[in-house]
């Protein structure tokens, strides 16, 4: 049987890590399927992915150049980015479109995959006649929300609030919380160029997700929008054999089993001093081991200085805290993890997901809080550290959660739910994916 010619694809993602992963993960999985793909990006991100050695004959990789004096060639990455720089970055992207557009004329891809904050990108691709399809990387829930929010629909489905938190209130007292300087406009720009990225993707949008935990917010976004959402599954990294010889994972194996948390709150947002000192007087009050990387706005900080007092020697062998990155996927996966202490990024939920993970929850802004009401009021696998009415951490609550969900015979039933979460996603497989292939060609073929 002759083999068809493979789909060239050109995927686009926004310049956080968040979203590159999740498109290259799919990268992956489509180059499976006779697809060939180009992924492009700044140079500061595709540095580290070819340091990975995963571009491949089917995976080739292309630096998008922002012509830009305010901000050096290593910050056209928003991982470790100043927050109050982030405006100056979206305008150095914005501003890429000449160079983007270049490359869709010379590469001539049969199709583009985009991200959520470039309506430009399927612009100019429709002006070359080249579908554009938009790969959202946070949740279905979330999407729900944002469509029901800007099509102002007084009912519809119900959203995993409590009665103690509701959305928006939360987001504005988390941009108070971090100090970020925020002009209620440049919020409402952002909404904008997030429902035109969605509005001009071509008949379907394909989102980060599976139907098991919000098959129902998929569907409700298609009733809002007239877009049919395909779900790509989980899309979590696999660990890489070099991980394994990590100090950190040689640490891990002298644990007992469940007996250690990992802690970390991704790579764009950071901790308040004040939230920082609450969670390390949790971690220390606490019955459990931990690994904490820790990031800073300013290098310069050492951590001693950020952490409380003699917290390092109190906590001896117990903890590893140390700056800059640890392998998340193969921390998580290890049998000595017990839970994860964590923002509630949803690459990260879905991570805790697949590896089994109950989820000590504390989302600090943008689509976490949402993201942890859905998986600690429908999936069942997480429990929230409750802030006070003027939204402050307190470090006997963060040890009451991680004690309940790791250790105590209260917390069974979170274990129990993370561990089921587990085997639906192992039972599964690439399904969703083997659609997304028989989707996409069929937008290429009508």
């Amino acid at each position: 049987m002759k083999q068809e010619k493979p789909i060239s694809v050109l995927m686009f993602p926004w310049l956080g890590y968040g979203h590159i992963s999740p498109f290259l993960e799919l990268a992956k999985k489509l180059s499976q399927r006779n697809f060939i793909i180009h992924l492009c990006s700044t140079k500061a991100n595709l540095t580290p992915i070819r340091a990975k050695q995963y571009s491949s004959s089917s995976i080739k990789l292309l630096e998008l150049p922002l012509l830009t004096t305010n901000l050096p060639p290593h910050q056209h990455t928003t991982n470790g980015f100043p927050p109050h720089l982030m405006d100056t970055l979206k305008q150095a992207f914005d501003s890429s479109t000449p160079q983007f557009t270049k490359i869709l004329k010379t590469l001539k891809p049969d199709l583009l995959i985009y991200d959520f904050l470039q309506p430009w990108a399927p612009l100019a691709a429709s002006q070359l006649n080249i579908p554009a399809v938009e790969f959202i990387s946070s949740s279905s829930t979330m999407t729900a929300y944002m469509w029901h929010d800007l099509l102002k629909k007084p009912k519809g489905i119900e959203f995993p609030f409590s009665s103690t938190i509701y959305y928006r209130d939360y987001e504005m007292a988390s941009i108070e919380r971090s100090k970020a300087v925020i002009p209620l406009e440049k919020i409402e720009a952002d909404k904008n160029r997030v429902g035109q990225s969605f509005v001009l993707s071509n008949h379907i949008v394909l989102i980060k997700s599976f139907d098991e935990i919000e098959g129902k917010y998929s569907n409700y976004i298609t009733s809002l929008t007239g877009k049919k959402i395909v779900p790509v599954g989980p899309l979590v990294q696999e660990p890489t054999p070099d991980d394994t010889n990590s100090n950190l994972i040689k640490w891990l194996n002298t644990k007992d089993k469940r007996s250690t948390v990992f802690v970390s709150f991704g790579s764009e947002y950071f901790l308040s001093n004040e939230d920082l000192l609450e969670i390390a007087y949790g971690l220390e009050s606490s019955k459990v081991n931990f690994i904490w990387p820790l990031r800073f706005a300013k290098e310069e900080v050492e951590i001693e200085e950020a952490l409380p007092k003699g917290f390092v020697n109190r906590v001896g062998d117990r903890g590893r805290v140390f700056k800059g990155w640890a392998p998340q996927a193969k921390i998580l996966e290890h049998s000595s993890i017990g839970g994860f202490v964590s923002h509630c990024g949803w690459s990260s939920v879905m991570e805790s997901m697949k590896y089994g993970v109950p989820i000590i929850a504390m989302p600090m802004h943008l689509d976490q809080p949402m993201n942890s009401r859905l998986i600690v009021e429908e999936v069942g696998m997480a429990v929230e550290v409750v802030r006070d009415g003027e939204g402050k951490l307190h470090w006997k609550e963060v040890a009451d959660v991680i004690n309940h969900v790791v250790v105590e015979e209260g917390g069974e039933l979170v274990r129990e739910k993370a561990n089921h979460m587990k085997e639906i996603i192992r039972f599964k497989g690439d399904e969703e994916i083997d659609q997304v292939a028989k989707e996409l060609e069929m937008l290429l073929n009508s």
